[in-house]
């Protein structure tokens, strides 16, 4: 009989408390989905189970196909190092493929307004509300140009203007802090401001765009447990498995 291989999804983890349960209830969700595969969660760091346990727990059960999904939305650094080097760590028996991450895709784009209309807004207010698309950050150029075309491809959809922003330290040149974009579409005459955060799962950047988005008249949530977001994993798990099997028949 054949398996389909288990889905392991990598989050990154946080010490925030919030965190975990946020990831947790997107897996089960993926998982109500797809009742007949295998779903797993596991965390780079600060969270349990680490990626290490769950793969030795997988070997111990018999497992040899897993597809590994990195809950990331855009190609930095934990996807193109630290989820590689854990991998490669991974008992002998294990063949894993890993899937892309999740950005860009319009599912992500639908996630986006759904915890925009569920801030209080309606299909009927964008084109008279700027958006603030505020990510966490990076300073790999590849992860910084998908934030900003995820954002173009916003205004597109019909509001009247959207604006990249970053919450870490280390705020890529030419891009502001969610504060200063809120202040800038303000300068410009937008007559309302929503800021909408980027991440997945609170945590420390996540309140930092909070922080950040004080003079905005609407703040939605984070992408969270969203059904497209849910979908989106099925997908990237679903176009792993099709990369494989093209590679086999090769």
């Amino acid at each position: 009989m054949t398996h389909s291989p288990v889905l392991l999804v990598i989050a990154h983890g946080s010490r925030d408390p919030r965190h975990a349960p946020t990831v947790h209830a997107l897996t089960r969700h993926a998982r109500s989905l797809r009742p007949g595969t295998r779903v797993e969660t596991a965390f780079l760091d600060f969270n349990a189970p680490s990626v290490p346990q769950v793969l030795g727990r997988l070997a111990a059960d018999g497992v040899r196909d897993v597809v590994a999904l990195p809950l990331l939305l855009t190609r930095a650094f934990h996807a193109k190092a630290d989820i590689p080097a854990v991998l490669r760590q991974a008992p002998p028996v294990l063949r894993i493929r890993q899937a892309e991450v999740l950005g860009p895709s319009p599912l992500l784009l639908a996630t986006v307004e759904r915890r925009l209309y569920e801030a209080g807004l309606t299909p009927a207010d964008k084109s008279s509300t700027g958006l603030v698309l505020a990510a966490a950050g990076s300073t790999d150029p590849e992860a910084i140009a998908v934030i900003a075309q995820t954002a173009r491809e916003l205004r597109h959809t019909g509001w009247c203007a959207v604006r990249p922003a970053f919450a870490s330290a280390a705020t890529p040149a030419g891009f502001p802090r969610t504060e200063d974009a809120v202040r800038s579409l303000r300068t410009n005459g937008v007559a309302r401001v929503a800021v909408a955060p980027y991440v997945i799962a609170p945590g420390r950047l996540p309140d930092r765009i909070a922080a950040g988005a004080g003079e905005a008249d609407v703040v939605a949530d984070v992408l969270g447990p969203s059904p497209e977001l849910a979908r989106l994993l099925l997908h990237r798990y679903d176009e792993a498995r099709t990369e494989r099997l093209l590679a086999a028949s090769a």
